[in-house]
C-alpha cells in the first residue's frame, strides 16, 4: 500500500478507536484482505490507548475522605470520576476539557449550586474572544450548558451538559468540563452543594 493510503487508513483506525471508546461503531472498509488485517490491527491499537488512558481509579489517593462525595475531573484523560459518600457508588463518565492549557484550572474546589435547565451567558474574555457569540441564551436545547450545570467555587467554572455531543472525548470548551446530557442528569442527581471537587 503506498504511503499516503497508509496515513489514511491510520487516522482513520485513529478516529474509530476514539469512536469505539464513547460506544460508536467503527467501520474501516478496504480493498484487499491484507489490508484490512493491518486496518484492524490499527484499529485494536487504538482502542487498547484509549482504554488505558480512560480507566477506573480509587479515590484516596485524591481525597482525604467521602463525606458529600468526590467528584475528580482528569483533564489529560478526559474522563470525570464520582464516589459517593457511601463507598460503593462508583461513575466513570467521559467529559469534554478546556481547549488549551490557558482556559484549563487545576485544583480544589467544590459544587455550590445546582441548576435544572441552565441559562448561559459568555465570560468577557469568550465574548473578547468570539464578538459574534449572543451575550445571553436562555435554557433549551441550543444552550451550551445542556440540561443541567453543577456550578463550582471558582467564578465562571462548571461541570454541565452539552447538546453538542461531538465535543465529549475533546479538548473543546473554554473552561468548563463538559458531559453528555445522560451523564450530567445522573452526575447532578448524585452530587450535592458541597460535594468536594479536584481537577487535575
Amino acid at each position: 500500500m503506498p504511503p499516503i493510503f497508509r496515513d489514511k487508513w491510520n487516522r482513520r483506525a485513529f478516529l474509530a478507536g476514539g469512536a469505539a471508546l464513547i460506544g460508536a461503531p467503527a467501520i474501516a472498509q478496504s480493498v484487499d484482505g491484507d489490508d484490512t488485517v493491518e486496518i484492524e490491527r490499527d484499529v485494536t491499537q487504538s482502542v487498547r490507548r484509549n482504554i488505558s488512558a480512560f480507566r477506573t481509579l480509587d479515590w484516596q489517593p485524591y481525597f482525604s475522605n467521602l463525606k458529600g462525595g468526590a467528584i475528580l475531573c482528569d483533564i489529560d484523560s478526559r474522563a470525570v470520576h464520582y464516589w459517593g459518600e457511601d463507598g460503593t457508588t462508583y461513575k466513570l463518565y467521559p467529559s469534554s476539557v478546556p481547549l488549551s492549557e490557558d482556559l484549563t484550572r487545576r485544583g480544589r474546589t467544590s459544587i455550590v449550586r445546582k441548576v435544572e435547565g441552565p441559562s448561559w451567558r459568555p465570560t468577557p474574555s469568550m465574548l473578547k474572544r468570539n464578538p459574534e457569540w449572543p451575550a445571553y441564551v436562555p435554557p433549551g436545547p441550543d444552550n451550551p450548558m445542556g440540561t443541567h450545570a453543577l456550578y463550582l467555587s471558582w467564578t465562571y467554572y462548571r461541570i454541565h451538559g452539552t447538546h453538542d455531543t461531538r465535543k465529549i472525548g475533546r479538548r473543546s470548551s473554554n473552561g468548563c468540563i463538559g458531559l453528555y446530557n445522560e451523564h450530567i442528569q445522573e452526575l447532578f442527581a448524585f452530587a450535592k452543594v458541597g460535594t468536594q471537587v479536584l481537577l487535575i
